[in-house]
């Protein structure tokens, strides 16, 4: 299962970067995932669990947005979402394509936080 080494990189990427605000809680992390990423989602989420427990980014949670596969047709230039991944034909014209254009990322788009108040951190 190669969802837990993804989780804890993402776990080790964030906590890397929320370092940069300390006393910062990490409230949410999404995260942009192509359909060719071979990366089943609740595998992914079970995984998440798991890797953020002890850690700065306990109770945080992942959210996922799964990209579908966008192709470019060298034959009508136009670039079209794959209706399966069956088949990687143009949707417009039929024609057998292989530029992917979108489909296998693995990205962490955002991080959100909770920033402590002044308030909390003098009592």
């Amino acid at each position: 299962m190669h969802e837990l080494s993804i989780a804890a990189s993402i776990v080790d990427a964030v906590t890397e970067s929320a370092a940069a605000y300390p006393g910062a809680r990490v409230k949410e992390v999404r995260l942009r995932l192509g359909s060719l990423a071979s990366v089943v989602e609740d595998s992914l989420q079970f995984c998440w669990g798991i890797t953020v427990e002890g850690t700065p980014l306990e109770g945080a949670r992942l959210v996922v947005k799964i990209l579908p596969v966008i192709v470019h047709c060298a034959s009508c230039r136009q670039d079209g979402e794959l209706a399966s991944l069956q088949s990687f034909r143009c949707p417009h014209c039929g024609e057998p394509c292989s530029d992917l254009r979108q489909g296998r990322e693995l990205e962490i788009e955002a991080i959100e936080i909770d920033e402590i108040d002044e308030v909390e951190e003098a009592v």
